[in-house]
């Protein structure tokens, strides 16, 4: 790779420096184009998506995620009171663990916590923070990049040696397709996510004047810490039932459950643009809120503020060890995990 210059890989994949860790590591940003110019940019910590660059109206792009520009402010965001995880992979456990712990084959699990007494996203060191390997890239007509990270048996306390792989696939339909898929030397607990925040107007925007489509007819019920309880809140008559077209709200934290795999539909007028959510996943975890603090700088300099992006983490339910009617979210030793989500742009 030439360091600091753009080098060529193929027609549809280059890749470029964007940084070294503090020990020393070499970090790559791989871009992505497919035919209809649209762009999206994955680095190798995290296997986090940097930009994603959509055409619209006289061949303007708008980029439609936050972000950063340099490797240094997204080692720097874990350090927030809050961390964003702008764009990135979340594992081995997306979403909270009720006080640490879980039991998996009789035997009590007790995590690491980051979160007061839970376990958030993964624990201290989540996946979002490690240096994943590129395994492929394909430059057939939908260009693809595979990327792997190994997670060795007791990392943040969970059982088993866990290898996982995402594949970001850019389709000539404008479709920014995420499939997980991961194995375990023994029995483990896998939740995987994507989280990237959203903006249809542009990442420099608010998007207060958005619409939202959510295609659920319950919430998780959860205590003031955000824990799932075990219930159910019926969205009938409920301020977070999305079934018809709304306004985006400007803050949430709700988890909810799918009723199939088309899950949400976010739609911005200004630039006549659609994003539709499609997953396999049981439940998606919709967020806006405090993680931006009104003082992120982002990438073109762009302010950062609660109301910047609106992430829809498609996942298992949070917690979901710790109640037997949840879907199960134990992978088997011998068995496989698959996870995938499709992001789809469509002009309106």
């Amino acid at each position: 790779m030439i360091k600091n210059n753009f080098s060529q890989i193929t027609s549809s994949i280059n890749a470029k420096l964007f940084g070294f860790t503090p020990d020393g590591k070499e970090v790559s940003c791989y871009i992505m184009t497919n035919k209809k110019g649209t762009q999206v940019g994955i680095i190798n910590y995290g296997a986090t998506i940097t930009s994603l660059k959509i055409p619209i109206a006289d061949g303007e792009k708008i980029d439609v995620v936050l972000g950063f520009d340099n490797l240094e402010n997204y080692i720097n965001s874990y350090h927030l009171p809050s961390p964003p995880y702008f764009g990135t992979t979340i594992g081995r456990f997306a979403g909270r663990i009720n006080e640490a712990e879980f039991e998996l084959n009789n035997e009590r699990n007790f995590l690491n916590k980051n979160h007061g007494v839970h376990s958030l996203h993964g624990g201290i060191l989540g996946f979002g923070r490690k240096i994943w390997r590129v395994i492929a890239t394909s430059t057939e007509e939908n260009p693809s990049i595979t990327l792997q990270y190994i997670s060795q048996n007791n990392e943040e306390n969970f059982p088993g040696e866990l290898t996982v792989q995402v594949t970001y696939t850019l389709t000539e339909e404008n479709e920014l397709k995420v499939a997980y898929t991961a194995t375990t030397s023994e029995d483990t607990l896998v939740n995987l996510t994507q989280h990237s925040y959203f903006n249809l107007d542009g990442h420099s925007n608010a998007i207060s004047s958005q619409k939202l489509i959510i295609n659920s007819k319950k919430i998780l019920e959860t205590n003031d810490e955000l824990i799932p309880t075990g219930n159910f809140v019926s969205l009938k008559n409920h301020s977070f039932d999305f079934a018809e077209v709304k306004p985006t709200p400007t803050s949430i934290d709700n988890t909810f459950v799918l009723e199939d795999e088309n899950a949400v539909t976010l739609i911005s007028e200004k630039n006549n643009l659609k994003m539709s959510v499609i997953t396999n996943q049981p439940a998606v975890h919709i967020y806006v809120g405090g993680n931006c603090f009104d003082k992120i700088k982002g990438k073109e300099n762009a302010n950062y503020n609660p109301k910047s992006g609106i992430c829809f983490e498609t996942q298992n339910f949070p917690d979901a060890p710790n109640h037997a009617h949840f879907p199960n979210s134990i992978l088997k030793k011998g068995e496989q995990y698959n996870h995938q989500t499709t992001f789809k742009f469509e002009s309106i």
